[in-house]
């Protein structure tokens, strides 16, 4: 048994190999000198802590892909600021004929693909985000990156999902050009949802915005995007009083349900990936 003293002047006993449970039967000879005991084992190591919890704002990954977007968002604005301009005027126009694929060329094109992928990587942050919070142990039995891959890959898989939806429904039951003008409008919503998300993304990671709180704004740009698509609907395929009814069920069948749907799917694949690993 060795004795040393640490740096505030107390007295730290090394025993070798001592098993921690016989620490209460040394008693130091002054009583008024404080004594710790150790084992030499763990002196020499120190006690194991504890590892932190998975938090988003620390990601290094996550910063990287979030910078990429606002990289990406810059460019576009720089470059096809006026004919993202374009795109709200004609979204508030009640026009004949899309514009979109004769106004543009075929590398705004390519942006315009990009920032309707980025509104999808945003979104599926946002999910990420949410089971973070709302259930924190699933970070713990299943790796961040595979459930944030995950979750984007849902979101792009809905995007494609509506539009091929619309591209049906309009070819069946609308004419040509209705359905066009409509798959226009609906892709400056998501172009300008994506914009919209990047702030809201930023604030969600590094504010430490509390669930409620988040849940109230996300549900607000939800409805206000919801509310947006039934507006064009009317604009264009409402001609008479008869045909309301008509709109209202394909709106729920083709904004409401699907979204119920998803996170439906988004709970089943939690349990799946939890299962698998």
């Amino acid at each position: 048994m060795n004795a040393v003293t640490d740096s505030l002047g107390v007295d730290v006993l090394l025993v070798n190999e001592l098993p921690l449970f016989y620490e209460d039967q040394f008693v130091p000879k002054d009583s008024l000198r404080l004594t710790r005991y150790y084992s030499q084992r763990e002196f020499a190591s120190g006690q194991e802590g504890q590892p932190l919890p998975y938090s988003p704002r620390t990601d290094n990954g996550l910063a990287a892909l979030l910078l990429l977007c606002f990289l990406l968002t810059s460019f576009a604005l720089s470059r096809n600021k006026r004919f993202l301009s374009q795109l709200v005027k004609d979204f508030q126009l009640q026009r004949d004929r899309a514009s979109i694929f004769s106004t543009s060329t075929a590398s705004d094109l390519r942006f315009l693909l990009l920032l309707a992928v980025q509104t999808c990587v945003l979104s599926g942050i946002c999910i990420f985000n949410y089971f973070n919070d709302a259930h924190p142990l699933l970070m713990k039995q299943v790796p961040p990156y595979i459930l944030l891959l995950s979750y984007i890959s849902v979101c792009l898989i809905y995007f494609v999902f509506k539009w091929i939806a619309y591209s049906f429904l309009g070819w069946t039951f609308f004419d040509k050009n209705s359905s066009a003008v409509w798959l226009e409008s609906y892709l400056t919503i998501i172009y300008y949802a994506g914009f919209v998300l990047f702030p809201f993304v930023l604030f969600l990671i590094y504010f430490n915005l509390s669930v409620e709180v988040w849940i109230i704004i996300g549900g607000c740009l939800v409805v206000f995007t919801k509310i947006l698509m039934f507006y064009k609907w009317i604009r264009l395929f409402f001609s008479n009083i008869n045909e309301l009814f008509l709109l209202i069920l394909y709106f729920c069948a083709l904004e409401i349900i699907p979204c119920l749907l998803v996170y439906k799917g988004v709970m089943e694949l939690n349990n799946y990936l939890v299962i698998k690993f």
